[in-house]
């Protein structure tokens, strides 16, 4: 019989196996699936105060070098056994994708494209670079300087490490913090409890690919862990909800990922063809079973509210648990008990207050919570609210949740709040204008694009080059050559 691997943490390359363990179990078992070092806020503390070692590292590899090795990385990550243990304890891709279902609610099928988004982002990390650096020459981060159009400009790296606190609802947000790498900056990353695993393969398939292992320290810890790295590493990645966000707000070292409240915005000029474009809300709503921040959580249009919202309920209400094992289940289940129960009763306490009516209930056979073989799930719930102002209208929920809302086209922008993703389908010129120079849109597509699609070259949460370099200032003169007279 295999026993369970023992995930040890990595301290800046090494192996380090902690007396303080937890036992990971899978989902509705007290099964054990690995057992998982922990580390204390002490020594994380430490390993960041002592980090120059890691940044030597990379004085002889150059990002010409880790843009190859990040390809490598990505064929090893998708295809090979890679160290997910002790010596000689080795995970294939398939064990991976079977341990990552396990023990988050994944169904195979979303664990294996976020497998590829992952591996997209490792094999396209010069397109990456590109987009990020705005086409600088990837010698900024070897030398510091490039020339750009005729300038020299000069860009000074603003961190020893990038702190990374990782979360464990989708395994494909990991691919954020892959540039940092290949931008010649270690990391430090914090796993999520019930997904250990995505972070450990990525980092084991990078080393066995030639990036120095110096570089990346992986620390599975507490509540304690996390915000020591959050808060004592020079510059920081963080995912949470509202109450993240709040905390880490005007902290310019931080760079939040929260809820998204990503939108789809159909304009007065094309709301009379809505049914041409229920696909593209369906896929904004349910990619990746609703739990990104790209998903889209509202639909705002100017007429056919109620004809909209019903056209989606029932496309949302095919949508069935299965078996987590079946390819063609695309609905992913909680891992968390706590969460659910919380989602579940914030639904039924927002659905007392007028304004708002659950159209998948229509088609929707029981309520909206299954309870299958011990793993919790939340059926697809489509809700059409009559403001914006309804606590159900504007919120984001881990599973495939949006509320439609009908308001005019000229109220629109004044309404949505922060947005990290509008798709906007319109041809009006003056409207797009509009939707250009608004300062709530973080990233914005027009036409028929979801939500959810990324153009590798258009970081869709932040700059991660912008966030870790500064330009600054750079002036240089050659001194006069020796004995040169005047």
């Amino acid at each position: 019989m295999k026993s369970t691997p023992h995930l040890q943490a990595i301290r800046h390359g090494r192996p380090y196996e902690s007396l303080d363990t937890v036992e990971l179990c899978a989902i509705g078992s007290t099964t054990s699936v690995a057992t998982v070092s922990q580390l204390n806020a002490g020594l994380i503390r430490r390993d960041i105060s002592r980090q120059a070692p890691a940044n030597e590292v990379f004085a002889g590899v150059s990002t010409s070098d880790l843009i190859p090795i990040c390809r490598r990385a990505a064929r090893l990550f998708l295809e090979e056994a890679l160290p997910a243990g002790p010596e000689g304890h080795l995970q294939g891709p398939e064990e991976y994708v079977a341990a990552l279902s396990s023990t988050t609610g994944l169904p195979y099928a979303l664990c294996r494209s976020n497998m590829l988004k992952i591996a997209e982002v490792l094999t396209e990390m010069e397109t990456i670079l590109t987009g990020l650096t705005r086409g600088l020459n990837n010698k900024i981060f070897d030398l510091g300087y490039t020339c750009d159009k005729g300038l020299e400009v000069c860009f000074a790296p603003q961190a020893r490490a990038l702190g990374v606190v990782l979360p464990s609802n989708s395994p494909g947000v990991n691919s954020l913090w892959l540039p940092a790498l290949a931008m010649r900056v270690p990391v430090l990353l914090k796993p999520g409890r019930e997904d250990p695993w995505t972070p450990l393969r990525i980092i084991q398939a990078l080393a066995e690919a030639g990036c120095p292992r110096e570089a990346m320290s992986y620390y599975p810890a507490g509540h304690e862990g996390g915000e020591t790295i959050a808060t004592q590493s020079d510059r920081a990645i963080v995912f949470g909800g509202d109450a993240t966000v709040k905390r880490f707000a005007g902290n310019p070292a931080v760079q939040i990922h929260g809820a998204g409240r990503s939108k789809v915005l159909i304009g007065a000029d094309l709301a009379d063809r809505w049914e041409e474009f229920i696909e593209v809300l369906f896929t904004s709503i349910t990619a990746n079973s609703g739990r990104s921040c790209i998903n889209a959580s509202v639909v705002l249009t100017p007429g056919h509210g109620d004809a909209i919202a019903d056209a989606l309920a029932a496309r949302l209400a095919m949508i069935e648990p299965g078996e987590l094992t079946d390819e063609g289940t695309q609905l992913a289940g909680f891992a968390n008990p706590a969460i659910a129960d919380s989602v579940e009763k914030m639904i039924e306490s927002s659905m007392a207050t007028p304004g708002a009516e659950d159209f998948t209930a229509r088609y929707r056979q029981g309520p909206i919570r299954r309870d299958i073989n011990g793993l919790i799930y939340l059926l697809p719930t489509l809700v059409r609210c009559q403001t914006m102002e309804h606590p159900l209208a504007n919120t984001e929920l881990l599973f495939p949740y949006a509320a439609v809302i009908e308001i005019p086209q000229e109220t629109m922008l004044r309404e949505i709040g922060p947005t990290l993703v509008t798709t906007a389908i319109t041809d009006d010129p003056n409207w797009i204008t509009d939707l250009m120079r608004s300062s709530a849109i973080d990233r914005l597509n027009l036409g028929l694009i979801p939500t959810t699609e990324v153009q590798w070259d258009q970081p869709h949460e932040g700059n991660l080059f912008e966030f870790l370099y500064r330009r600054r200032a750079f002036l240089r003169k050659s001194p006069p050559v020796h004995g040169t007279q005047r």
